[in-house]
């Protein structure tokens, strides 16, 4: 779902970044009126573990893979103004430090994933989240933050000139409807065994309860460290999807870095290239969001 640089337009990618910006700020401003101190935690430890689910790339069909993309479980138990500022975080971070996802890209990918995916993923559980369509508001946030996540990005290669034709969008956009719905499916497990455990905690976010924050640190760090090595390493939906249209060559890579891949370049183990890897941007994450929380919760206080 990254799009990498060298698939968009410049116009588009500016375009794009431009949207994104003003969209972001808006919402960060928001952010700050409901974030209070006790609430940074549970923006790092969410922000920790969706940075490592996606790291976990899964079968969607025959070589394709998907993964979690999280939005929708961001804006469930943060906000979605809370939610699109910390996946917006994660996003900057796999573009700079692990070259998942194009620099010049990134507004794109930002506007499709943190800001238009949030929001769509968000609107079912705002009209029927608080009743006995619960679950099924839940499910279908998560399915449709990836659906639209994902038009948007055809959309874009549209419009930078990437012509498909019907069988081969027909294909990408099965993969896709595969994916949306593990993704509504995951979605509903995680919140169920976070509420089980907790009850009333997504309802009442700032009165944080340390064994659902405690056990949601402990997947992130499983996903992240063990996880990542039995993840498919098939390509998922887009980069499919490139290889079919025989666009694959365009993807280009400005800079490189010693995480590159989510692999630790200086090991020889597979195992330690990618479980230090993934412990490093799992701190990363959590730390680059718990600093986002607590500056949002000191400028609110003034």
């Amino acid at each position: 779902m990254h799009i990498p640089d060298g698939f968009l337009t410049p116009g588009v990618s500016l375009g794009m970044g431009a949207a994104s910006a003003a969209t972001v700020t808006w919402m960060a401003r928001r952010a700050q009126g409901e974030t209070e101190e006790s609430r940074a935690p549970l923006l790092g430890v969410m922000g920790a573990f969706v940075f490592a689910a996606q790291m976990i790339n899964f079968p969607v069909g025959v070589g394709t893979t998907g993964h979690l993309l999280g939005g929708a479980l961001l804006a469930f138990t943060l906000g979605p103004a809370s939610a699109i500022v910390v996946m917006t975080a994660i996003l900057a971070i796999q573009a700079l430090v692990f070259q998942d996802g194009g620099v010049l890209a990134l507004g794109a990918n930002v506007f499709n994933m943190a800001v238009a995916g949030v929001l769509a993923g968000y609107l079912p559980y705002h009209f029927l989240g608080r009743g006995k369509a619960r679950g099924i508001a839940i499910f279908l946030g998560g399915a449709l933050s990836v659906i639209t996540s994902a038009s948007l990005a055809l959309a874009e290669l549209w419009f930078s000139g990437v012509r498909m034709p019907g069988a081969i969008l027909g294909i990408s956009l099965a993969l896709f409807t595969v994916a949306a719905a593990l993704e509504g499916l995951i979605t509903l497990g995680v919140m169920r065994a976070v509420e089980t455990m907790n009850p009333g905690w997504i309802r009442k976010p700032p009165g944080l309860r340390r064994p659902a924050l405690a056990v949601l640190t402990v997947a992130a760090v499983l996903l992240a460290v063990v996880g990542v090595f039995f993840a498919s390493a098939a390509p998922d939906g887009l980069e499919r999807l490139a290889e079919n249209l025989g666009i694959s060559s365009r993807a280009r890579t400005l800079f490189s870095t010693p995480l590159s891949g989510y692999e630790t370049r200086f090991f020889v183990s597979p195992w330690l290239r990618k479980a230090t890897a993934g412990a490093a941007g799992l701190v990363l994450a959590y730390v680059t969001v718990l600093w986002l929380g607590r500056i949002a919760s000191s400028r609110k206080e003034n």
